[in-house]
């Protein structure tokens, strides 16, 4: 296993995160805890959760089922970087959700005991909350720091404005601030390449790219279609539509290079400035052996510059839309 830092950070991430969103309703908890054993196994220490995981079963399921494995003992919450995030609904009542200083104290809260661990190493912001001030946000983190309940600050979903202000707010206060951003990121869609990657680069964020696969559309959604073995529906079915001869291109060439789509989408992303560790939210142990099985895949730059042909980025902002 390959490790390098998060972000500008002094901590060391495995170039995987295994993603636990499957945990709870689409992976049943024995099945769950042998895919994190084996992910230790493989050298995989960065987990990622959200405390509204698992809630097709129950709100906080997800958490539960991570929390139970880390009580089997065995040194496994101690060799793991463990991530989890807040912001979503916890219940219908005010301030049961997003970013305001009340709710960062209870969901913590909730969260460390749910996980049955007294401290979380990367707390994330799953969504910008434009209704909180950063001097409110950044006062209730910077207190959960001294409180040793949490170590480090992420973003999920922001925009590279979003990451500006953050940043610079938490340099007034003379706060470490955010350390890394998880984004939607993956050769379809490469939006995050026009803003958001800089500001990452520019502030010494590492990017954790989620959906790596766009749902699967990266992974050889073609031949497992006409293999029998794969039936598209809802918004992948749709992408599916409009890109499905980009899609193809890529698959043939994924054959030519003879190596798995999924692994070249892998493989791609680990070669993109500013990403840490794409997540991969296996169902199914055969899923996880799948994406380790991508850090042995190397592309050069002939191989890079067809994989920009085939799905063409934005190029840096603002000249990608302006002179």
């Amino acid at each position: 296993m390959e490790y390098t830092h998060l972000g500008r950070t002094g901590l060391r991430v495995s170039r995987l995160c295994l993603g636990t969103m499957n945990f709870g309703p689409h992976t049943e908890e024995p099945d769950a805890h042998q895919i994190m054993d084996v992910a230790h196994e493989q050298g995989i220490n960065f987990f990622d959760t959200a405390n509204t995981y698992g809630r097709q079963v129950s709100l906080g399921r997800t958490e539960e089922i991570i929390g139970n494995w880390f009580a089997q003992g065995g040194g496994r919450r101690e060799k793991t970087v463990l991530a989890t995030k807040l912001y979503g609904d916890m219940g219908d009542w005010p301030n049961e959700g997003r970013l305001s200083a009340l709710n960062i104290r209870r969901a913590v809260e909730a969260s460390l005991k749910r996980l049955g661990t007294d401290y979380i190493d990367l707390y994330q912001m799953h969504h910008i909350d434009r209704a909180t001030p950063w001097e409110e946000i950044w006062q209730a983190m910077e207190v959960l720091v001294a409180q040793g309940k949490i170590i480090y600050v992420g973003s999920s979903n922001f925009a590279g404005w979003h990451i500006a202000r953050a940043q610079e707010a938490a340099r007034a206060r003379n706060f470490l601030g955010l350390t890394s951003e998880q984004s939607f990121y993956n050769l379809l869609e490469r939006t995050v390449e026009l803003e958001v990657l800089p500001a990452a680069e520019a502030y010494g964020l590492g990017v954790i790219p989620w959906s790596p696969l766009n749902g699967g559309l990266l992974g050889g959604v073609l031949r497992k279609e006409r293999e029998g073995v794969r039936r598209v529906s809802g918004r992948a079915a749709s992408v599916l539509a409009d890109k499905r001869e980009q899609i193809q291109a890529f698959e043939d060439f994924a054959a030519e290079l003879g190596q798995e789509p999924g692994d070249i989408a892998l493989a791609w992303l680990l070669t993109r400035p500013a990403v840490t560790a794409p997540i991969v939210g296996p169902r199914t142990l055969e899923q996880l052996h799948a994406a380790v099985r991508a850090l042995g895949v190397t592309l050069d730059q002939k191989a890079l510059a067809r994989l920009d042909e085939i799905f063409p980025g934005f190029g840096p902002a603002p000249e990608a839309y302006a002179w």
